[in-house]
């Protein structure tokens, strides 16, 4: 039994959420502003503590053609760094679509812009683990 962080990286902001023990759910923790400083770096460092987390899942976005552009290059050096920083294992998954899928999922529950901005982030970051997490089920039982 272990937790897994799946954290999706943004320009500005980064959405942050954990597993449960069994590794079957995940859950939306927080959205950390990504500042210049390594505050935000710290901040995951307290929340992989805090859950006892063992290994990390960061959203790749990917073009539609399957490439990978310049945000995902920027993710893969972040990857790379929690790698290093937190001697995690650290995997990368494509994120293609995440965050608009969460967006019509919070437009269709009538959610406001004010309010969507406040949880989007940390709903893409669940959404990418658990995207994570189901694959990891799926290759087990097959």
């Amino acid at each position: 039994m272990m937790r897994i962080m799946g954290i999706d990286v943004g320009e500005k902001r980064v959405g942050i959420s954990v597993s449960d023990l069994m590794g079957w759910t995940a859950q939306g923790l927080e959205t950390v502003s990504r500042t210049e400083d390594d505050g935000w770096l710290r901040r995951i460092g307290e929340l992989i503590r805090e859950y006892e987390v063992e290994s990390i899942v960061v959203g790749l976005p990917r073009n539609m053609d399957g490439s990978i552009g310049d945000k995902g290059k920027a993710c893969e050096v972040i990857a790379e760094d929690l790698k290093q920083r937190f001697s995690l294992p650290v995997k990368l998954w494509d994120e293609r679509l995440s965050t608009m899928a969460v967006q019509r999922t919070l437009i269709e529950a009538d959610m406001s812009r004010k309010k969507r901005r406040k949880v989007v982030d940390k709903m893409a970051a669940s959404w990418i683990l658990q995207g994570y997490l189901d694959s990891q089920r799926r290759n087990t039982h097959d």
